[in-house]
């Protein structure tokens, strides 16, 4: 297990393949609040959409992990590598500070070319939500 700043090659090739990864936010009475989410690496940070896939809500702001964020920017996300075969097994878990901000064109392409279920999604009009790592840990790498 490490942890320090910044992806190793392994780690990130982890991140990077992972189809998906667990974010956690604090909740206001405390307890982390878990989502599973879609997300891009590029340059060294942590991007995923607040896409139109069903939501509780049809306003994107007003997701709880949205205003988590904007009250408490500091998250987790833990992306996972699993085998059938335990020796394969890995994880990689990443402390950031994230902000909630406008659509990039470079992470709207990124998202497409990693998931083609977003080539239908107006992803240029919907926030998203950024991550800048600050530590990172992980095992079985």
């Amino acid at each position: 297990m490490t942890g320090r700043v910044g992806l190793s090659d392994a780690e990130r090739a982890v991140v990077v393949a992972a189809r998906r990864a667990i974010l956690a936010t604090i909740s206001p009475e405390g307890p982390p609040r878990l989502v599973p989410i879609c997300s891009v690496l590029i340059d060294g940070v942590i991007w995923t959409p607040i896409d139109e896939k069903p939501k509780a809500t049809e306003e994107p702001l007003a997701l709880a992990r949205v205003r988590d964020i904007e009250r408490e920017p500091r998250v987790t996300l833990l992306v996972d590598r699993w085998s059938e075969d335990w020796g394969e097994l890995a994880w990689v878990r990443v402390d950031g500070h994230a902000t909630v901000t406008d659509s990039d064109p470079a992470v709207v392409a990124a998202l497409r070319a990693k998931y083609p279920q977003y080539v239908s999604h107006d992803l240029e009009s919907r926030p998203m939500i950024r991550i800048r790592i600050e530590r990172v840990t992980s095992w079985g790498i």
